[in-house]
């Protein structure tokens, strides 16, 4: 039974999820890096919100973890790099909390304009500050919204509902979305910066976003514009946007996220029309509660059935898809899997073909557990979540086709591969291997366009050769000399007297020297057992 620790505090209706599903659950919150350490080894799966920092080390004491869950969006704490390098799956819950930031960002938007918290201070303070502050109409203003995905495009629903203009810097963002949003796409951060009177963001933090609202961006702003922030600490250079407000260029800020937290001390603290609040933005208990619930479902669903949803590292597969992609992607491995093991030398360029009614499917699995097959004969221990990365780390190049009809089978799956010229190889250029499903069984039916039907034996030899006579029988000769038995037999070949192929299916691993004996054979080219 897959077994689940709960690192954050987590609703008891999202742990009886887990228990319903037949998961067994411990939560265990507050542990130290140490104590999770030693904690982890036991489980398959592990639920965080922002505290626990799974980091590289906690993941790689992991031996048993499949897969790490977020309850929220962001994920930050997680080490994604290294939880892929290992094949653990990281999922998030990009929906459970969009409506409740992207009206903490309004409620922030509102509190700026208007400066909200320093009058409600004054006036309880029995100040009576009415000509203090003199605030900001939002309407008819232009708001700026860098990042529009799932929270931004809700931010930019309720702006327009207050007859703002809305400017969206978003490179992902199609002409399409933003017709359908009704909000006008920036041709670069620079637009958005000169025409926006008000700035929010809602963008992770990457290489690319960190301080993109940079000193030198704030200054090309318009004069008094308004900085908003619940998105993520780091996106705005926080000593720059304070030098900013007390020198007029900003006019106002409202940060829920900063660089450091819990903030204690920091350098906007104090500053004129600054408005801070210490991560709120998913502070609802309706937020709260769904996104426990959502991510309890979706690692229950992935450690049960694979089914994958919302996955950071992983092509994600819904629990309908998961019962038929299951033998194509058996037979995707294990055809990855024999070319790996031929490919001595290693490979510089990958192609996977799809023909039939396997190209109606999610493909993007099958494609990672052919990488997953392919890239285990040399690197050992991959999977389908962490292959993707190790092959677009190495340099080798990648390409899938898919044609709709199969001549021959219903669906079928082909393989090649271009080996590495060297001069250890003597033979370099394309491999290729295709396969079907038969009965639902994987089966191998092509193998160096050479057509033969065959099953993948866990112990099999794999011999190319000339079709000479005598042959068959010398091999036969050396197998029984050798006390190797033969399961199943299968032959290729082009034509009479050209090259051909003998996938033989053994029930022992052949004893040391077997396969340099074949070697030797006349008219043997290639010779090697394969595992499977």
């Amino acid at each position: 039974m897959p077994k689940v620790l709960i690192a954050d505090t987590l609703s008891p209706a999202a742990v009886e999820i887990f228990h319903n599903h037949g998961l067994e659950t411990e939560t265990k919150v507050g542990l130290s890096k140490e104590e999770l350490i030693a904690e982890i080894p036991a489980y398959d799966g592990l639920v965080v919100r922002s505290a626990c920092k799974p980091d590289a080390d906690v993941i790689a004491a992991a031996s048993r973890l499949k897969v790490i869950g977020r309850a929220g969006i962001g994920v930050d704490n997680i080490d994604i790099k290294a939880a892929t390098s290992q094949g653990v799956v990281v999922m998030n819950t990009p929906f459970g909390n969009a409506v409740t930031t992207a009206e903490h960002a309004i409620a922030m938007m509102f509190a700026a304009a208007r400066q909200i918290p320093a009058a409600n201070a004054g006036t309880q303070a029995g100040e009576w500050p009415k000509k203090a502050f003199m605030g900001t109409e939002l309407s008819y203003k232009t708001l700026g919204l860098i990042g529009c995905g799932n929270i931004g495009a809700r931010v930019a629903e309720r702006a327009k509902g207050l007859c703002m203009k809305v400017l969206a810097f978003d490179p992902f963002l199609t002409e399409e979305r933003a017709v359908e949003l009704g909000v006008e796409k920036a041709d670069g951060l620079e637009t958005l910066l000169s025409r926006a009177d008000v700035i929010t963001l809602h963008t992770p933090l990457t290489d690319q976003t960190r301080n993109i609202l940079s000193r030198e961006a704030l200054a090309r702003t318009k004069k008094g514009v308004i900085i908003v922030n619940c998105a993520r600490g780091g996106l705005v250079d926080e000593a720059a946007l304070a030098d900013g407000l007390k020198d007029g260029q900003i006019g106002a800020a409202a940060l829920d996220v900063f660089v450091q937290e819990p903030a204690k001390t920091n350098v906007l603290f104090g500053a004129p029309n600054f408005i801070a609040t210490p991560h709120l933005g998913a502070a609802t208990s309706e937020a709260q509660e769904n996104v426990a619930l959502q991510i309890a479902e979706q690692m229950s669903d992935y450690l049960l059935t694979g089914a994958v949803t919302n996955a950071l590292n992983m092509p994600s597969i819904t629990a309908d898809e998961a019962p038929r992609l299951k033998p194509f992607a058996a037979l995707a491995e294990k055809l990855g899997l024999f070319a790996g093991q031929i490919s001595d030398f290693g490979f510089e360029e990958v192609v996977i073909e799809y023909e039939g009614d396997v190209c109606e499917l999610n493909r993007k699995p099958l494609t990672a557990a052919a990488l997953a097959g392919l890239l285990r004969a040399s690197r050992g221990d991959v999977n389908m979540v962490s292959a993707p990365s190790m092959l677009a780390e190495s340099g080798v190049r990648l390409s899938e086709t898919k044609t709709d009809d199969s001549p021959v089978y219903d669906s079928l799956i082909r393989i090649r591969v271009l080996t590495k010229r060297s001069v250890n190889d003597p033979a370099p250029g394309w491999r290729s291997l295709a396969g079907t499903l038969i009965a639902g069984q994987p089966r191998i039916v092509e193998i160096k366009g050479m057509a033969l039907e065959g099953d993948f034996s866990p112990t099999t030899l794999y011999v190319n050769n000339l079709d000479k006579p005598g042959f068959i029988g010398a091999l036969g000769a050396l197998l029984g000399d050798a006390g190797v038995n033969i399961a199943t037999f299968h032959l290729g070949r082009h034509d009479a007297g050209g090259e051909a192929i003998a996938l033989v299916g053994v029930d022992a691993e052949p004893p040391e020297g077997l396969v340099d004996k074949l070697q030797a054979l006349p008219h043997v080219r290639y010779a090697k057992v394969l595992s499977f």
